[in-house]
């Protein structure tokens, strides 16, 4: 019995590594960094400006923004709340839900933990990998979330790029091999991706706010650790040095 339980149980845990490896396959890296505060407080910016009109954060209020990026929360109120909202509100989407499903086919998700369930990668590469598809309600598709009902809320930024396809084999449709810009948006392709990087440090930011300040305290814990383990050695020391 515990030996068909072990099984099923090593069975279930690799077809659960395969299925993740096989959803990070070709994603970008990110590499944001919760300490870059610079960041986070431009993403922050592009977030508000281009992102929740349709997406909110519900569990995340203006005040703690303000506080954790280091902000003028009068700004905050300023630049980020377009709702009529005041600075201690949730920072949710003013777009009616019936609306949004009408005009997307449903309303879209919640943002505030789209980094700790898809990761940061899987953000970034998916802001970067929008194309124009003329067979799409929208005219827009993506080659990480293939069909989103989206459209490329950045393409002013970022331009617009087409996809180029594979040559097609006997019996298969065509792939895409990669993208190309078409038309050049506001920003060159390495501004861009700082942009695509700075929002996605704030999406990961607000995933767990919590965690700004847990990396800030673990540095004094570790360093109250060495401190101890030094005071232990020298008591030690002192104890033991009449012990032959």
């Amino acid at each position: 019995m515990f030996t068909k339980f072990a099984a099923l149980l090593f069975a279930s845990l690799m077809t659960a590594a395969v299925a993740s490896a096989e959803e990070a396959a070709g994603l970008q890296e990110a590499n944001v960094r919760l300490d870059d505060v610079a960041s986070m407080q431009r993403g922050a910016r592009l977030f508000f400006n281009y992102c929740s009109g349709c997406h909110s954060l519900q569990y995340l209020r203006y005040s703690r923004i303000a506080e954790d990026l280091q902000l003028d929360p009068k700004d905050v109120e300023k630049n980020f709340v377009f709702t009529g909202g005041k600075i201690g509100d949730h920072a949710i989407s003013h777009m009616p839900a019936e609306d949004a499903t009408k005009w997307f086919g449903k309303a879209p998700p919640d943002l505030s933990l789209e980094a700790r369930a898809k990761g940061s990668d899987w953000i970034y590469s998916y802001l970067k990998s929008f194309y124009l598809d003329p067979s799409r309600p929208l005219g827009w598709n993506n080659t990480v979330f293939p069909n989103a009902s989206m459209p490329n809320a950045l393409w002013e930024l970022q331009g617009q790029q087409v996809a180029v396809m594979k040559p097609a084999e006997p019996g298969h449709d065509a792939e895409i091999e990669k993208l190309e810009l078409k038309t050049p948006g506001r920003l060159s392709a390495g501004q861009y991706d700082q942009a695509a990087r700075d929002i996605t440090a704030f999406l990961q930011y607000a995933g767990e706010p919590a965690a700004l300040k847990r990396e800030a305290m673990g540095v004094w814990v570790l360093l109250y650790l060495a401190f101890f383990t030094f005071i232990a050695y020298l008591l030690k020391h002192e104890f033991w040095k009449d012990v032959h």
